[in-house]
Order: structure tokens, then sequence, then C-alpha cells
């Protein structure tokens, strides 16, 4: 067993604040005011693991080429000005509930020629110790949760404005450690997934100030569900759906600002609104509590392909609710000589899926081969579990 406040806290971290349908004699006009966040496993896939983009609202998928654009788009990576690097990253995550959750981020790119590079990364995340008891309250064993993915990445540039990237991805999560959990069995999760990414940027000049405008897409996380036990049916990964533009402006010889904005969507079914025990359908029969019958959405039991297809017109709200499911990230950037940079962003998500709103501001710094971010994250309310989390980046251009 786990002592009772870590079971609560273990749950609400391994599945990042799931939200069970609701159910009962509602129209469907009601269902779209009803919470219904999305639920998938390794939700820690799609945390900003980086400074820049975590102080940019999470927006990064057509920001400037950097070390870290292999999370964001690693189509980028074609349009980066160096010739191989590697960055590190750091966060407490998640400090306002326990002292002991950490997310670390490792990568790198090589240019291999002028118009082809290949890039890896390892995102590991940390659950912190978790206390394992048995029936009367005694201690049995500690065990420390972790997840991390490892991938590798080629991207190409097809012209001067214009490139793709693919990348292919492990992801292991191991959240019991084998311990028997209602009489099953729990094992280490197995997934392996892909990305598919695009990248465009152009030079533009407006009010007689040079600058370039930029446009990417990645879909990431595609890839097998994911299971604990051998008893039930696996979990999606969160395949994701990243929108997003740029516009760069060199103000003068000195000074550049840039405007980004990300829009998300996750390509996963959406739960649907059940029938309950005693309801009364359409054709007058009664529910029994051995029936389980979609009300309202569609059968999240399918598979990938399906599930993503499915995920733009599954919500049992109907196109208001799919409307909710995006996320949207606004992020400026200021630089100064090229040198220190100065970030502000937003985070947007609706109350219904999640409602993680939050104001996001960092900065950064150039030295030479040496690029050091820091990053942090004030939320729209009070008592917030992600109050006060920050993020930190050291970023080393060997080619430069």
């Amino acid at each position: 067993m786990i002592s009772r406040g870590k079971t609560l806290l273990f749950l609400v971290i391994s599945i990042f604040a799931v939200l069970m349908p609701v159910k009962g004699q509602i129209s469907r006009q009601e269902v779209t005011g009803q919470l219904n966040a999305i639920q998938t496993g390794v939700p820690f896939l799609t945390i900003a693991p980086d400074s820049r983009a975590g102080a940019l609202g999470d927006a990064g998928v057509a920001t400037s080429p950097d070390i870290n654009s292999q999370h964001w788009n690693p189509a980028k990576y074609a349009f980066i000005e160096g010739e191989g690097g590697f960055a590190l990253s750091y966060s407490p995550w998640l400090r306002n509930l326990v002292p002991d959750i950490n997310l670390a981020y490792l990568t790198g790119y090589y240019r291999i020629d002028k118009l082809q590079t290949i890039s890896a990364s390892m995102l590991y995340f940390s659950l912190g110790n978790i206390v394992f008891t048995d029936m009367w309250g005694d201690v049995t064993r500690n065990y420390n949760p972790n997840e991390f993915a490892l991938d590798i990445a080629y991207s190409r540039a097809f012209s001067k404005n214009i490139s793709g990237g693919i990348a292919f991805r492990w992801i292991y999560s191991n959240l019991a450690g084998g311990v028997t959990v209602n009489g099953a069995e729990s094992k280490a999760g197995n997934s392996f997934a892909a990305d598919i990414s695009t990248y465009y940027n152009k030079d533009i000049k407006i009010s007689g100030m040079n600058g370039n405008a930029g446009f990417g897409i990645n879909i990431s996380n595609i890839g097998t569900k994911i299971s604990y036990t051998d008893d039930r049916n696996p979990d999606f990964i969160p395949t994701n759906l990243k929108l997003g533009g740029i516009i760069e402006l060199e103000v003068d010889e000195f000074n550049s600002i840039a405007f980004t904005m990300d829009v998300n969507k996750l390509l996963v079914p959406t739960p649907p609104i059940w029938w309950e025990d005693g309801d009364t359908l359409d054709d007058g029969s009664i529910v029994n509590g051995s029936e389980t019958l979609i009300k309202y959405g569609m059968d999240p039991n399918v598979s990938v392909p399906v599930g993503m297809f499915h995920s733009f017109y599954d919500a049992p709200g109907g196109f208001t609710e799919e409307l909710h499911e995006i996320t949207y990230s606004f992020g400026l950037e200021y630089w100064y000589n090229k040198q220190f940079a100065v970030r502000g962003g937003y985070f947007h998500e609706h109350s219904t899926k999640g409602n993680r709103k939050y104001f996001t501001m960092g900065v950064g710094l150039k030295l030479n081969v040496l690029d050091i971010d820091f990053s942090y994250l004030l939320p729209l309310h009070q008592n917030h579990p992600l109050s006060n989390t920050l993020r930190f980046s050291l970023l080393f251009d060997l080619g430069s």
C-alpha cells in the first residue's frame, strides 16, 4: 500500500489532474460547461523543458532555431546558424506540493552539411520518493517513480525558406516498481513514437525595419499506447498538434523584438458522457448497472490512427467543446545587441480542460559559446500547483 497522503499526490502527478467525465441527465448544450479534461499516459511529454520557451508562455514551434528545438520542432535545426552544440535544462517541478519532483532535459545537434542536421535528446522526470505501506500502515519500501524519453531526429532544408524534420522516440515510465495493485501486478510502461514537423521562414520588411516571419507545424508523439498492467486497456500517449507563427523585427542596430504565438490540440479521444444506472433511454428502456452506454461523444477505445482522426469531432459538447480543447501560448522576446534577452508570455487553457492560465517571464544572456536562460511562472490563481515554477538552461554552441 501507499500512505494516504502520498497516494493522493502520486495519482495527481501521475495523470496530471485527470478529471472524470460528468454523468447524468444533462442536455448537449450543458455538456460544454462540464469538467471533461482529456486523459493520457505519460503527460510529462507535454511539459515545456527549456527556459526560453518556458518564458514565452510555452511557445516554441516557430521561434528562431536554437539548441532546444528538438522538443518543439526538429525541422528548425536545418536553419540553425551553428555547426553543433548541446544544452542542459532543469526545473524543480510542482514545488508547492512536494519538494523532490524534478524535470531534466539534455539535447544536442550536429550539422552534417549546409542542408542536413541530426539531433538527439533525453527528457527525464522524477516523481520523488514514494513510501509504500501494508494494510496496517507499516512501511514496506521506498520507491522513486521516474519516466524518461529518448529520441533522435533528422532535419533537412528543402529550400532557403522551408525545411522538414522527423524524430523517433522511446518512452519509458515506471510509476509503481512492480507493486501489486488491486490484485494486478504493475509493470513499467513502454511506448514508441514519432514526430513529423516542418518550418518556414522568410525575410520581411515592415515600416522600414528588416525582419523575419516564420511558421511551424509539429505533430508530436504519434505512437503506441502505454499500459502498466496486463489486465486493463492501455492509455493513449499525448499525441499533440502544434501550430505557431512568429514575426521578428530589427528595430535598429542594437535592438530587436519578436512576437510569437502557438496553438496546441491533443489528438487523442475526448472522454464521452455515459448513461447512468437508472436513466431512461429514448426507447423507454432503463439502464441497469451492468451496462456501459455512451450518451454523448464517441467510444474512446479505438486505435491510435482512429483516435487522432476522431479527436477533431468526438467531444460530447460538439464543436464548442472541441474549441475548448485548444490551448494558446503568446510570447514576446526582446534582444539587446544580440547578447541580452528579456522575455514574457501567457498560456491559456479553458477552465473545463484543465484551467491552466499563467503568465511567464525570463531573461537570457549570450556569452560567446555559452548561453544562460532563466524563466519564472506566475499563475493567475492563488495556491496553484505550478506557482513559483523555475527553469534553468545552459546552452553550449560548439560551432558558433
